[in-house]
């Protein structure tokens, strides 16, 4: 929350960070916040509101909620990445998050890693056959690892007969170490 004593158009403002930990102001445009304390962002928006719009502002920033639980999306999409898995977060809500999936990302071969009872585990989906509806989007949670389309899934699954972009389910295997 941001406030600017005596100002209310730009007071009671609840801004969220973008997945690049920049925040974005009204008259001052964007910050990089990432690694900031409260006291260090309302000091550089005070002396941005300085700038060219408020004489002597007075500002005050506090800190709501962190979100530390992340998704991280990696692969053939436009901007890879750690991003805030806020609600329900689905394969398709995370690609979206990072951009979308770039236009030579192999969309048949999206991976998901994930570690389950101290065994990590990966599954392969065919995100053109979500978008068909062929079956549903599957549910992302903090600490998976979504790749789209990378040659790291071409690798880890190339002792698979059947080839995963052919595929209408997801596949689902075990990973041991060392392998």
């Amino acid at each position: 929350m941001v406030d600017v004593f005596e100002v209310p158009e730009l007071s009671g403002k609840e801004i969220q960070a973008a997945s690049d930990g920049s925040i974005a102001f009204p008259l001052i445009g964007s910050i990089e916040a990432a690694g900031m304390t409260t006291d260090e962002l309302a000091a550089i928006v005070a002396a941005r509101l300085r700038e060219n719009f408020v004489k002597n502002p007075q500002v005050t920033v506090s800190l709501q909620k962190t979100v530390s639980q992340v998704v991280t999306v990696d692969g053939e999409v436009n901007e890879p990445g750690l991003y805030p898995v806020i609600g329900q977060m689905t394969l398709r809500k995370a690609i979206a998050s990072a951009k979308g999936a770039k236009a030579a990302a192999r969309l048949g071969r999206v991976a998901i890693y994930r570690k389950v009872n101290d065994q990590d585990m990966a599954a392969v989906y065919n995100l053109t056959a979500i978008y068909r509806g062929a079956y549903a989007d599957p549910e992302i949670f903090a600490g998976d690892i979504v790749v789209v389309g990378s040659s790291q899934t071409g690798r880890i699954f190339k002792g698979i007969k059947a080839p995963a972009s052919l595929m209408d389910a997801p596949l689902v295997v075990a990973i041991r170490a060392g392998e």
